[in-house]
């Protein structure tokens, strides 16, 4: 068989690998979601959540993030049961026999991957991350608390030479205790603010600080000036300081760039948690391929035990991955590693685990 073309070999298998993906999604989705309504419904009807609202607004946006978080395990599991289910009917078997190498049948099921990463890659970047905005919304008022920033002793670089100290940020008043501003000046101290508390105005766009103490220093000298009140205008605002990983989820992928550059001028903390998700967005859809891989391997040969073994070998597989990758993130965000390696190691070790099986696989 030439490797150019489609055959009704690889219509077969194609069809059997998208409609087995789409068939498992299906039916976990509509457990997930019985299961999340089991939750939850205490919280819609003591919180009196519109019909309407819980449909469209949360589970309608809820689908494709759950869809898209276990994207891996269903291509697993769709590889593993059709793929099985062919070797113990030994169509594997008389597919090889025909003059069919196991490299050219490896052609339908990566392109079949290659559909669903390329929908994974488009969902991660665009699709998903509006809905989670929904989403988000709809839970803080529906379901949970609104989000507190419990963070302490906050410093960050508002703009070059500019430093911002606070000893706390509550998001439920837009108040930062504590509150001081820092400039320096050729690397020598030329002003400083102190203030018992400053609150972000939302409808001015402004800090207005109270209880003022501000230091100017020049050549000339040192001027003290204080006051009860003042506003000013800072390259930072009070969406810096509530926003929770939920929401960095809610940004696009221009929109995640542009707050990766503000919070790397702002000198913020948290990097390793958004890089994380800049660089998970990419690694998943790549996943897809590994574990195609991995599943044809594994699942080609016919063994004892039949389609449950493979099933059961293949589910313990795929839950190692992701707890891998849950792990290896979590290394990441607690910095000690880097989030790009951290977020690629395990798509680098289960390669390895792919080719391994590709060349134990029956040929």
């Amino acid at each position: 068989m030439k490797p150019s073309g489609l055959k009704i070999l690889d219509r077969y298998i194609i069809r059997k690998f998208i409609g087995t993906y789409f068939y498992a999604i299906i039916l976990i989705i509509s457990i997930a979601v019985i299961f999340d309504l089991a939750e939850k419904i205490d919280d819609f009807m003591e919180k009196q959540a519109p019909l309407r609202a819980i449909v469209f607004d949360y589970y309608l946006n809820f689908i494709p993030y759950f869809v898209n978080l276990f994207s891996a395990l269903f291509t697993f599991i769709a590889v593993i049961f059709f793929t099985s289910r062919m070797a113990y009917n030994t169509e594997i078997v008389a597919i090889l026999s025909s003059g069919v190498s196991f490299r050219r049948l490896m052609y339908p099921y990566f392109i079949s991957a290659t559909f669903i990463a390329v929908l994974n890659l488009a969902l991660n970047l665009f699709i998903i991350p509006p809905a989670n905005r929904v989403k988000i919304d709809f839970e803080n008022l529906y379901v949970k608390n609104q989000y507190v920033n419990v963070n302490q002793d906050i410093h960050r670089q508002i703009m070059p030479g500019t430093f911002l100290y606070m000893q706390s940020f509550s998001t439920n008043n837009q108040i930062a205790y504590k509150f001081s501003l820092e400039t320096f000046k050729d690397g020598k101290l030329s002003s400083k603010l102190i203030s018992d508390y400053a609150r972000w105005d939302t409808v001015k766009n402004k800090w207005t600080i109270y209880n003022y103490y501000q230091r100017n220093i020049s050549d000339s000298g040192e001027k003290i000036t204080s006051g009860w009140e003042k506003d000013t205008i800072l390259n930072v605002t009070g969406k810096d300081f509530s926003r929770s990983s939920s929401e960095i989820e809610a940004m696009n992928y221009f929109e995640l760039n542009k707050y990766i550059k503000s919070q790397k001028l702002q000198g913020a903390d948290n990097m390793e948690e958004i890089y994380v998700e800049k660089y998970r967005r990419f690694a998943d859809p790549f996943s897809t391929f590994i574990l195609t891989l991995i599943g044809v391997s594994l699942s080609s040969r016919k063994v004892r035990g039949g389609i449950g073994l493979h099933i059961g070998v293949g589910l313990g597989i795929s839950f190692s991955y992701i707890l891998f990758m849950r792990f290896s993130m979590m290394f990441a965000i607690g910095g000690m590693l880097n989030p790009l390696v951290a977020v690629w190691i395990p798509n680098v070790l289960f390669l390895a685990i792919g080719l391994v099986l590709y060349r134990l696989a029956p040929k």
